[in-house]
This record gives structure tokens, C-alpha cells and sequence, in this order.
């Protein structure tokens, strides 16, 4: 297994190694349960625009120090202040809206997979971030909660329109309205993590489906994002245009010439050869 190479985020407050392909950025506030803050959320906007730009990242991993995800908004700073109550409602709104855009926003339109680990509570902005991320997996003791209802506001980050595409509107309804705590278990069974698993192996298992992708063929693996957004954007017809197109574009890629190779060959192929090398030097 190649060396782990920690990567400067410019705060304590998020780590992030880069290993095998893999960007795994860890929010490191386990005192707060990884409650999002002024130094740690401007830090986490920085790496997933970096995870998007450098061509060494194959895949992110998202995941949380101590035994938590991510509790969201820290409460405890939400007076007026936390808000800029000297800015005018509007600009308010544009300035939550450019932060949304370049979180959770960048989360889903990065081109590459992304995994959110949870080792345990994912609550409100917190629970929006790990629906933006392409596949949940979650330790046994794992729980989630919009949250938004019991502190008397409505969500932010996209987390029902995220929640919405992951559960489907009505269930997305009653968890909004609710704030319920939902465990590991029942977020399996309705679709809103992949999978559960024991605490003990969350690390090992996230990690290993990470490599596995970061190793994959990278521009199919991108269009094939861009194909499944397309369920939410497009009807059939249009997305099955869209798809010919993308299909055509992957078919021409030194990485379906290589696994055409591996096939007749009868050995397992080798993505990306050029990134390899390119993680190597």
C-alpha cells in the first residue's frame, strides 16, 4: 500500500491525506461532534475545490473524527451575530447562497466519486453534506436527523432537495417536518446510506470502496455522473440522447481501449495509467 502524503488544509480543524488516489478529508472537531465552524467550513470549501482541480485525486472520502459525522451548525453560535445581523436581508441571502454553492453545491457537481463515512450522528447541514456525496456508508451506532424543525428553522445546504432525491418526497417529508433521530438501521432499509456496517470496520470498508473507484476508469466513471443526474433534470428521451453522446465519448478513452485489452487478455485492466504516473513522480 502506498504511503499516506497529509495534505495542508491551513487549520486543525479538517485533515486531509492524499493516498492510493484518495482524498480522505476528515472534519477534527470531536469535541463539538464535527460541528461546522468559521475556520472549518471555509477549509472543507477549500479541499473539495482542490479534490475537483487535481488530476492525482481519484475519489473523496468524507468522514468525521472521534464518533460523529457532523451535528451541522453549531447552535451554540446561532445569535444574530452568526449571521452578519449588520448586513441587510438580501445580502444575507446572496451571502448564504455563494457558501451553500460552494459546499454542498461543489459536493454534488464534483465529477468524481465521493463517499461520506459516518461513524456516527449526521445532523442537519451536516446530514446535507453526507447526502451530497455519492454513496453513505455508516457505522452500526450511526444516526441521523434533519434537525432544522427543533430549532425552528426550515434547512439550508440543499438537504431536502438532497434528502427528497435519496428517500423520496414523502418520506424526505416527514423526516424534515419530525427532525426525528432515524438510526443506522433504518437508514439502510429506506435508502438513505448504502450500507452499515460495525463500527470497527467503517474506516477499512470506506477506504477499500474508495481505492476500488479511485483505480477505476475516471472520465467513464464521470459520465456515468453525469448520467444519473440527468434522472432529476431531464426526461427519458432527452437523457437517453445525452447518454448516446456520453457513451461515444467513453468509448473513444484510452481507459475502455485498455479494458477491451484486459477482456481478450483474460487479466484484470489497468485505469490511468497516466495518472499513476503522475501520483508517482
Amino acid at each position: 500500500m502506498a504511503e499516506s502524503i497529509a495534505v495542508e488544509t491551513g487549520t486543525e480543524q479538517l485533515l486531509c491525506t492524499l493516498q492510493e488516489g484518495v482524498a480522505t478529508i476528515i472534519l477534527n472537531r470531536p469535541e463539538a461532534r464535527n460541528a461546522l465552524s468559521n475556520e472549518l467550513t471555509p477549509a472543507l470549501r477549500r479541499m473539495i475545490h482542490r479534490c475537483g482541480e487535481d488530476d492525482a485525486i481519484g475519489a473523496l472520502l468524507l468522514t468525521g473524527a472521534g464518533m460523529a459525522f457532523c451535528a451541522g451548525g453549531d447552535v451554540k453560535g446561532m445569535s444574530a451575530s452568526a449571521i452578519g445581523s449588520e448586513l441587510s436581508f438580501d445580502a444575507k441571502v446572496a451571502d448564504l447562497r455563494q457558501r451553500q454553492r460552494t459546499l454542498t453545491g461543489a459536493l454534488v457537481a464534483l465529477r468524481k466519486p465521493t463517499i461520506a463515512a459516518l461513524p456516527g450522528p449526521a445532523a442537519g447541514a451536516g446530514l446535507a453534506i453526507a447526502l451530497a456525496c455519492d454513496i453513505r456508508i455508516a457505522a452500526e451506532t450511526a444516526f441521523v436527523s434533519t434537525g432544522y424543525a427543533r430549532i425552528g428553522l426550515s434547512g439550508d445546504y440543499g438537504v431536502a432537495w438532497l434528502l427528497s432525491r435519496a428517500v423520496g418526497n414523502g418520506r424526505a417529508r416527514e423526516l424534515m417536518f419530525t427532525a426525528d433521530r432515524i438510526d443506522g438501521a433504518t437508514c439502510e432499509r429506506i435508502g438513505l446510506v448504502n450500507r452499515v456496517v460495525p463500527g470497527d470496520q467503517l474506516a477499512g470498508e470506506a477506504f477499500a470502496l474508495a481505492r476500488q473507484l479511485a483505480a477505476g476508469p475516471r472520465q467513464a466513471l464521470a459520465l456515468i455522473k453525469d448520467n444519473l443526474d440527468d434522472v432529476a433534470e431531464k426526461d427519458f428521451l432527452a437523457a437517453l440522447d445525452s447518454e448516446a453522446e456520453r457513451l461515444l465519448q467513453a468509448a473513444a478513452s484510452a481507459d475502455h481501449r485498455e479494458a477491451v485489452c484486459a477482456f481478450i487478455e483474460k487479466r484484470e485492466p489497468v485505469f490511468g495509467a497516466a495518472n499513476k504516473e503522475t501520483e508517482a513522480s
